[in-house]
């Protein structure tokens, strides 16, 4: 059993719906806000303490602190989560650079910890199909795609006073919205080798981004576009993948896109027939938050392989590093990236 503190109660309210469906892996002690009151009304209903004093809450026996602050908090929480000998859950983004992000793992190998940042995207009906149709040789080589993440974010979102700013939120749309789709690509298909972005803010009055097209083009090969805005009228999220054996469209659910099946279509000399085997032997996974962190109950318990590490989150990281430097200097750039790379300290401007 892994006791957990939850360390903020926005979107730890859905982090903590996640664990009270896995009791027989998690028990979440304490969900600790500043906001006693907002604390109070989602963690009573689940029969969980409550706090406003983090360093109370490092001091404890719990296991596993769930970092739920804003952006421009969790490095800090992180470190000294790791200092107090606890693994780490962060939600995204991780940190807030390169740099940021090679502290924080120094930090935790030291302390003999780990560190899962928050991927749940990965989780669900439609990434295990995809996972077996590739695993059964039936995809081949990924041609090219399209991404969309269109969503619909107005000035009452921006009302939070962290929101919209480098200052608190970190960057806009590429870092706190298209981030998880994004995460997808290497995790599924691949290294991202190369990416040009154009970045505008067209939606509100904020100081980062909250439109973007941006051209990939993979380790592989394929070359993808993204799409990206918070000013659609619902929210959608969309991938259409060409492979050279079947053609895969995913749904368009916003925060869960792989939690109902996909739609695989065969292409020459793939037949429908070979996908609709392997298909019908795939089973519904894990959704969401609850695929995520039962993977990583699983990597804690030494039994690791499907849990979102460290290195991936600063693989995402490079990914927005590279995508801000082309947008500022109208170039593609090339990854992986170092640190000679002109915003390895820092993206902000």
């Amino acid at each position: 059993m892994i006791r957990v503190a939850i360390v903020g109660a926005g979107i730890g309210s859905e982090h903590l719906a996640a664990y009270v469906q896995l009791p027989q892996l998690f028990e979440v002690v304490t969900l600790c806000d500043l906001n006693i009151e907002r604390a109070r009304a989602v963690a009573t209903p689940h029969g969980v303490a409550v706090s406003d004093d983090f360093e109370a809450v490092l001091a404890s026996d719990v296991d596993l602190i769930d970092v739920c602050l804003p952006p421009h908090l969790h490095l800090s929480a992180c470190l000294k989560a790791l200092a107090a000998g606890k693994h780490v859950i962060c939600e995204k983004p991780l940190v807030a650079s390169l740099a940021e992000a090679d502290q924080l793992i120094a930090a935790a190998e030291a302390a003999g910890r780990q560190v899962f940042p928050v991927f749940q995207y990965r989780y669900g009906l439609g990434t295990a199909q995809l996972r077996a149709v590739m695993q059964a040789g039936l995809a081949g080589d990924l041609f090219a795609g399209t991404i969309e993440t269109h969503w619909n974010r107005d000035a009452a979102y921006y009302a939070v006073d962290w929101r919209g700013t480098w200052a608190g939120e970190r960057g806009g749309a590429i870092l706190g919205h298209a981030i998880h789709i994004h995460d997808f690509l290497p995790a599924f298909i691949g290294p991202v080798a190369r990416v040009y972005a154009e970045l505008a803010t067209r939606v509100n009055d904020i100081e980062v981004e909250d439109c973007a097209a941006l051209s990939l083009r993979m380790e592989s090969g394929a070359v993808l576009t993204s799409s990206v805005t918070l000013g659609a009228a619902t929210d959608t999220t969309r991938m259409r993948l060409m492979f050279d054996g079947v053609t895969v469209e995913t749904g368009t659910a916003p925060y869960s896109p792989a939690a109902t099946g996909w739609t695989f279509t065969a292409r020459s000399p793939v037949t429908p027939a070979q996908l609709d085997a392997v298909l019908a032997e795939v089973r519904a996974d894990d959704v969401g938050f609850v695929g995520y962190l039962r993977a990583v109950a699983e990597a804690m318990a030494g039994q690791g392989g499907r849990e979102v590490t460290l290195q991936d989150g600063r693989r995402s990281l490079e990914f927005v590093s590279a995508v801000y430097q082309s947008a500022r200097s109208g170039q593609a750039v090339d990854l992986p990236l170092g640190a000679d790379f002109p915003l390895y300290q820092s993206w902000l401007p």
